[in-house]
């Protein structure tokens, strides 16, 4: 593996996750596969279990870790290329890239859409001026259209918590919020679930909030959310901003956050989230402190996901 940008970069996502698992039980089995090698994190936004399950992860496998957090700490960067630098950034990405290039092994990059442009976002042009110019294998902590780390975690969560012979159904389920949020981990989730085929997958949510097809695939859409839930055996829960009527909130229907009361005609589902959640916005405080809340040794697993991909392309170097 030479990059970890989206599922498609992953030549198998079952070997993938069991590499993951077999790192939850021995983390420390491979410490010396990345003596002597350095990973720089850049943050343009930013991270907490990102930023913190990726250093655990590489220092499991005996990397050094640089973070820098380039929003606050460097020179504004120019991303666009053929411009006139007369305006307010000071140095442009093809220097700068290339330049942390020579300093790190492995370089993972965290960026955010500006939920203004649809095009420019969908371009992923941030994330994609550090792949064509920093000459290093890029690890995305999060882009403007996609979250490939958090949907490994949620791929092994799923994995390593289901025990029985039948597919599991998992429903994907928008929630209310008061900001404008991307539709990276909602897109990377569906991407996952759809690349993975060890699961029925259900999408639901307010009409007009479809994804963009290229991720959500040929997953079914039911605008109904109680009929959705329905035999869930998972729940993901999201908000995530109109892809149509770009970056908009154009549902703030309170009924759609998930509750004890929606969660009834579930099979009991375990109830996941990407976290950082709105209490009593998103989800119910009685679902987060309740039996059916996972999403804490969901975010655990933060750490055996990102330590699967930097062992990966390790091998690779």
């Amino acid at each position: 593996m030479n990059q970890f940008i989206s599922v498609g970069d992953v030549p198998s996502v079952p070997r993938i996750v069991e590499t993951a698992l077999d790192y939850k039980k021995n983390p420390f089995k491979d410490k010396g596969l990345g003596e002597n090698k350095t990973l720089g994190m850049i943050f343009l936004n930013p991270s907490l279990r990102t930023r913190l399950s990726t250093q655990v992860a590489a220092r499991n496998l005996g990397m050094e870790v640089v973070v820098f957090n380039i929003d606050k700490e460097g020179w504004a960067l120019e991303m666009n290329d053929g411009v006139v630098m007369n305006g307010n950034t000071t140095e442009h990405v093809k220097e700068a890239a290339a330049v942390m290039g020579q300093y790190f092994d492995i370089m993972a990059i965290r960026t955010f859409p500006g939920l203004k442009n649809k095009e420019e976002d969908y371009t992923e042009k941030y994330i994609n001026q550090f792949i064509k110019y920093a000459g290093r294998p890029i690890v995305s902590l999060e882009s403007a259209t996609l979250h490939p780390l958090q949907s490994l975690t949620d791929v092994i969560t799923i994995k390593e918590r289901w025990q029985q012979p039948r597919k599991p159904k998992v429903v994907m389920t928008w929630a209310p919020h008061v900001k404008a949020l991307p539709q990276a981990v909602p897109n990377s989730f569906a991407e996952w679930m759809n690349a993975w085929d060890e699961v029925d997958f259900v999408i639901t949510h307010p009409e007009g909030y479809e994804l963009d097809p290229k991720f959500a695939g040929q997953a079914p859409v039911i605008y109904n959310q109680e009929e959705a839930l329905e035999g869930a055996d998972f729940v993901y829960v999201k908000n995530w901003s109109n892809y149509n009527d770009y970056g908009k909130i154009t549902c703030t229907d309170e009924s759609w956050m998930i509750t004890n009361e929606r969660l009834r005609n579930t099979n009991n589902a375990s109830v996941m989230h990407c976290l950082p959640v709105r209490r009593n916005v998103v989800i119910a405080d009685e679902v987060l402190d309740g039996p059916q809340s996972i999403v804490i040794p969901q975010a655990g697993n933060r750490v055996w996901a990102a330590q699967a991909v930097l062992s990966e392309i390790l091998k690779h170097q």
